[in-house]
């Protein structure tokens, strides 16, 4: 059997509560990763997930590329949405048990790598427990020892309201792709993936409810979802 974990980046945004309801509607346990420009645009869409009981990763403050920042720029775009999402658990009566941290794109920092890496670790952001994650190229690109949470399979569905030859159909080819460029296929045999969606309204105009599509036909193609946990 197939399962994954279910991470959703860019937090929050219009249709936030609407993907919240959904998650909890179908008992599923995500991490939703943070903007904090995103949530102090959309502060009580962000402040409906937290009341719902969900967690909330730090994303960076205004999304930038890592690589193209020092490393005293980097700490501040982690800092300044630390402080946000302080501000947002408390002003929703919550305890913000546990801080996990993804990088924009992907992009570690370049030359900042390591120094990143045990920034992160210093400050005790919290590693997902990826251990049950065995595609080689998990271990051979250092993912198993890096702090911050990578993913195995990206649904690329933001490309939707960039590029108009990228279509909901799309989604479906990468999604059933046996053999993809980056990655792991997502319904091989027994495998294990975390998975990245983003919550963006430019999608939600484009593919009404996109996210229950995705989701569904996970759910009919036997995948089932993994709670988060972290080491």
């Amino acid at each position: 059997m197939n399962s994954a974990l279910l991470t959703i980046d860019d937090f929050s945004s219009k249709n936030t509560p609407a993907i919240v309801d959904y998650l909890k509607e179908k008992d599923i346990k995500v991490i939703f990763f943070a903007a904090g420009q995103n949530v102090e645009r959309f502060y009580e869409e962000a402040l409906y997930a937290v009341k719902n009981g969900m967690i909330v990763g730090n994303h960076s403050y205004s999304h930038p590329a890592f690589s193209s920042l020092t490393m005293e720029e980097c700490i501040e775009e982690i800092e300044k949405c630390e402080n946000v999402l302080d501000q947002l658990y408390h002003d929703g009566g919550a305890e913000r048990i546990f801080r996990p941290f993804r990088f924009p794109y992907g992009d570690k920092g370049g030359g900042n790598k390591e120094n990143l890496q045990k920034y992160l670790k210093e400050k005790g952001f919290h590693k997902v427990d990826d251990r049950h994650i065995s595609y080689p190229f998990w271990k051979e690109n250092g993912l198993d020892r890096d702090v911050d949470t990578f993913w195995t399979f990206d649904f690329a569905e933001y490309n939707m309201h960039m590029n108009p030859d990228f279509t909901r159909e799309s989604v479906w080819e990468r999604m059933h792709d046996t053999d993809p460029e980056t990655g792991a296929s997502l319904f091989g045999e027994n495998n294990r993936h975390i998975l990245l969606l983003h919550a963006h309204d430019e999608t939600e105009e484009m593919l009404p409810e996109y996210y229950k599509l995705f989701i569904e036909h996970l759910l009919e193609n036997g995948l089932t979802f993994d709670e988060p946990r972290f080491l």
